[in-house]
């Protein structure tokens, strides 16, 4: 199962970073915070990521092809460019990088890379979210559903858009974006889709949590998976010094790899 990462925004509530650099390549601990997000579903048996990039996505290219270099001691001959490498790195991952566009919304960014998310089922998150989730039991309850999609709903109050739920089904019956004063389950990301859903995004400035979303729910195709552990977006400088103080101490909810 493929995994395909939202890399492309401009990131403008973490100016003071991503200035020089994508949100998703903001480090936590000396790694770009996508690495903790693609490490955290390695763990989970999901090594192949389809990186969706816009905004200075240049600097997500260097980053995996200088990957092995930056990780691994070696010996190069300059004269013909033959590279012996000391050691292998841990991280055995596929990693595709793809430009969907400096200007491109969410649900845009997703069309641009159909041709490269195949006819299964796959993964899809933000690049800039840490959590626990349990990645298997979010599959199971995609599959039992028969949803198109399937979204992790998460508790945070304000500053993201509120969702309504049915109980009994776990299938979303509204959903309203970034309201000032929501609280209770909100879209924290970690969905799991099927081809289909991207037969309901229109065009490059179509956003993902807009009209796709307001038709899966129509037709009882988007479905939920509560999830009440942890789970965090790196939103803000605030929001990466906790991230950054829970790694420094040892404490990160999200490192469930040995």
């Amino acid at each position: 199962m493929k995994v395909a990462l939202l890399a492309g925004g401009f990131g403008t509530r973490l100016s003071e970073e991503t200035s020089v650099r994508p949100k998703p390549m903001v480090e936590i601990g000396g790694r770009p915070i996508l690495w903790h997000i693609m490490k955290f579903y390695a763990h989970h048996g999901l090594r192949d990521f389809v990186v969706l990039g816009g905004y200075k996505v240049e600097y997500i290219r260097d980053y995996f092809l200088n990957y092995r270099a930056n990780e691994s001691d070696f010996t190069i001959e300059l004269k013909s460019g033959e590279v012996q490498w000391a050691s292998a790195v841990n991280e055995d991952w596929r990693v595709t990088v793809v430009d969907t566009g400096m200007n491109s919304m969410t649900g845009g960014r997703i069309r641009r890379a159909r041709h490269l998310l195949g006819d299964d089922t796959f993964c899809l998150t933000y690049g800039d979210g840490v959590s626990n989730v349990n990645i298997p039991a979010l599959i199971d309850t995609h599959r039992a559903a028969e949803a198109l999609c399937t979204m992790t709903a998460v508790v945070q109050p304000g500053r993201y858009g509120a969702l309504r739920i049915e109980d009994e089904t776990n299938l979303v019956q509204g959903f309203r974006e970034k309201g000032a004063h929501d609280g209770g389950l909100i879209n924290g990301g970690f969905f799991v889709c099927e081809p289909g859903m991207i037969d309901l995004i229109d065009a490059d400035d179509t956003v993902f949590e807009g009209e796709p979303m307001e038709r899966m729910i129509e037709r009882g195709k988007l479905a939920s998976y509560a999830h009440d552990g942890f789970w965090q977006s790196m939103d803000s400088l605030r929001d990466r010094h906790v991230l950054e103080e829970m790694w420094a101490k040892g404490k990160a909810p999200w490192k469930v790899w040995g």
